[in-house]
């Protein structure tokens, strides 16, 4: 029995031995592991600053929750207050004339995509702002002369785009990530 202990120790001591030569050998690796992967992406965000500075072009954009700005794709017509930004995702906006003429717009919220055509103002209507019911989205058509709002089709993704106008009728492509698609509606 005592030499049954005697063993048991013995292995206790010498494993205790290994992994504590195992744990010195190896924490000088992580921990310069750790300070390199910090210092390499302390360098690229630095270089990654240093080019968008570089970069000519669109300004960043960054709003203000009560500032009534407007749209540069309306034409003067319409102005935009965000709404909620989705983490991660779009910020959503509040539209309004800027006439000051009330308008149909007031009652819902909107995404940034809007395409001005000859017929009127394409706009991205959002169904909802919850996070976990995104993406959602209602293509209108809005005439600014009646104060209309047409539904045209419902789009499921962040990503699409009108690509063809045939008479009256417009061409919307979309793409999820996984799968694309094609819609043809009536004006």
């Amino acid at each position: 029995m005592i030499q049954m202990q005697k063993i048991s120790l013995f292995f206790h001591y010498f494993f205790r031995f290994i992994w504590n030569a195992v744990f010195v050998i190896s924490y000088p690796i992580i921990a310069t592991f750790g300070i390199l992967f910090i210092g390499l992406t302390y360098v690229f965000s630095a270089i990654s600053r240093l080019l968008a500075g570089l970069k000519k072009g669109k300004e960043e954009q960054s709003y203000k929750m009560t500032d009534w700005v407007p749209l540069p794709q309306a034409e003067s017509l319409l102005e935009a207050k965000p709404f909620k930004q989705i983490v991660f995702g779009p910020t959503c906006f509040q539209l309004r004339r800027i006439d000051g003429v009330p308008s149909v717009l007031q009652d819902h919220i909107f995404g940034s995509k809007v395409k001005f055509m000859e017929e009127g103002l394409l706009l991205e209507k959002w169904n909802t702002t919850d996070s976990k019911l995104l993406p959602d989205f209602d293509i209108c058509l809005y005439n600014p002369d009646r104060d209309t709002l047409t539904p045209l089709t419902t789009i499921k993704c962040f990503d699409w785009h009108l690509s063809g106008k045939e008479d009256n009728r417009l061409q919307f492509k979309w793409f999820d990530g996984i799968q694309g698609g094609e819609v043809s509606v009536a004006i």
